[in-house]
């Protein structure tokens, strides 16, 4: 017997938030502890509250609009100082801009696929889009970093002067604030909705901030009259793109790996134990499905209780699950009868091979 209780389509409306970071340990504090937040976030699955998916959606492709909008225009003020000065250091921050501008496509793509309904083809709809955006996103930081090397490279073989270096100063800050806005907005919105792509897209744009402000740097050199300042500074910015790969790809990866966190399963299990009528636990799954968990679970109840009151156990269970575990929206519960003498309740299936899942 398996019970199902989902909420696709329109939420299942209950009041209840999820205080994520209540049981997590405390992060480090400190200088050292926040640089590495920049470039290889600790992260949580999880998001704040409950939302429905249609409501989630729609707040990301918000965040999209407005973080294309406020990136496309700091890339191109960018561009025309490139134009003036000649800073190679000022070019690879911009074409990690307009890269940046240009993942917002993808995203905002992905979240319009993933609002349609399930089909008897994609039966557990199109959620997965975010997903194949994600991909998308990190094949752009890696053609970011190698332009951005190259061109830093070249620049050390070939130096050349750079003309106004008080002007690429000032589009190193202009590329700053640009950045830090749009990557705080993105990655706020994308740990709401649990959308992984998003916060791994508001890193990207956070670090894109940190190598503009190194971009003043290197404008800074050239003034002191050390003019190797600027493509040694965007050699670091190469090197940084590089970090930012490394965390955004790995984030995805676990993502297509159906990878949730560990707290996740262990908030699922503790769930179901807690469940009056539960006697054992046969098996728990969780994955994420673009910004949203489903779950699968197996639960044992006593063999005496008849079909309606198994079925309560099963529903209660839903129930519990789907207010405990945070952007769970769909759980699939089978119950079985816990084993009597000379009586295997899965007989029927002991010749077939079965996944393993865990358990309680």
């Amino acid at each position: 017997m398996s019970d199902n209780h989902g909420h696709d389509d329109v939420g299942h409306g209950h009041g209840h938030g999820h205080d994520v970071h209540g049981h997590e340990h405390e992060h480090a504090r400190g200088v050292r502890a926040r640089f590495r937040e920049v470039f290889r976030p600790h992260s949580h699955d999880a998001a704040d509250s409950v939302d429905s998916a249609l409501e989630s959606s729609a707040e990301g492709i918000r965040a999209v609009k407005i973080s294309l909008a406020v990136l496309a225009a700091t890339a191109l003020a960018q561009a025309m100082l490139v134009a003036v000065t000649g800073s190679v250091a000022l070019l690879a921050d911009t074409i990690h801009n307009f890269a940046d501008a240009l993942t917002a496509v993808p995203l905002w793509i992905a979240f319009v696929i993933g609002r349609r309904k399930p089909t008897r083809t994609y039966t557990y709809g199109y959620g997965r889009a975010e997903d194949l955006a994600g991909i998308f996103i990190v094949a752009m930081i890696a053609i970011s970093a190698v332009v951005a090397g190259y061109e830093a490279i070249n620049r050390l073989i070939h130096p050349a002067d750079v003309s106004y270096p008080w002007v690429v100063a000032a589009a190193g800050l202009i590329g700053f604030f640009g950045n830090e806005t749009v990557a705080a907005y993105r990655i706020r919105v994308g740990k709401r909705i649990g959308s992984a792509a998003l916060v791994a897209d508001g890193y990207h744009a956070r670090t894109d901030g940190f190598t503009s402000l190194a971009v003043l740097v290197g404008a800074l050199g050239v003034i002191a009259g050390f003019p190797l300042a600027d493509p040694i500074i965007a050699l670091l910015i190469t090197i940084a793109i590089l970090l930012v790969l490394r965390s955004a790809a790995r984030d995805i990866y676990r993502r297509l790996m159906d990878a949730v966190d560990p707290e996740l399963t262990d908030t699922a299990l503790a769930t179901l134990r807690a469940t009056p009528g539960v006697r054992d636990i046969e098996s728990v799954r969780l994955r994420w499905v673009g910004h949203q968990i489903r779950a699968e679970a197996g639960i044992v109840v006593d063999h005496q209780l008849d079909l309606l009151t198994a079925h309560q156990i099963a529903h209660e269970a839903q129930h519990n699950l789907i207010h405990q575990v945070p952007k769970l929206v769909d759980a699939t519960v089978h119950v079985s009868p816990a084993p009597e003498e000379g009586h295997n309740p899965h007989e029927l299936l002991d010749h077939h091979p079965q996944p393993e899942a865990v358990t309680g």
